[in-house]
């Protein structure tokens, strides 16, 4: 058994646009392999018609997408919130990994967190900025546990395609 990794894929994006750069997540992939071992890699993400390049570019990327329908609201802006879907799959999946690699700044997944703390089933959050993150996951017995992308741009950061990808 290897390790699993949970990314909640929206804060993984913003966070990373926010401190400039876009995420190659080929790239991405072959370092969660690489430094945290992980075999099985979940993005949760929420579909969009149309999108349909994007999803076949990550699942060749490695990634097994969640997906959730979104809502469109009158204002234009589209929701699609994975929390759930994230925690779910992270519990059914529970046995057939080692530990689990949780991708995200977002402190919707503090009991998460905490409960693989206790049971020592958790090997990293990996928080995509780590200058806006929740004070949820700062709590002290979280501390040891994160571990933050602002400094790997030079490693993971799509420098190719950047202009060409959604």
């Amino acid at each position: 058994m290897k390790n699993f990794a949970f990314i909640d894929s929206q804060n993984l994006n913003l966070s990373i646009r926010a401190l400039g750069w876009k995420l190659d997540f080929k790239r991405f992939r072959t370092y969660l392999k690489d430094k945290y071992d992980v075999g099985t890699a979940f993005l949760f993400i929420g579909y969009i018609e149309g999108n349909n390049e994007l999803y076949k570019y990550l699942q060749e990327a490695g990634f097994i997408c969640i997906f959730k329908p979104t809502l469109k609201y009158k204002d234009g802006t589209t929701k699609g919130n994975c929390d759930a879907e994230l925690i779910l799959q992270a519990m059914i999946e529970y046995p057939n990994y080692n530990k689990a690699v949780i991708v995200t700044g977002d402190g919707d997944f503090y009991c998460l967190v905490n409960y693989f703390i206790e049971k020592k089933k958790l090997e990293a959050v990996l928080i995509p900025n780590g200058f806006k993150f929740s004070a949820l996951l700062k709590f002290d017995h979280t501390r040891p546990y994160l571990r933050y992308m602002n400094d790997l741009k030079k490693k993971l950061a799509d420098k190719i395609h950047a202009k060409k990808r959604p």
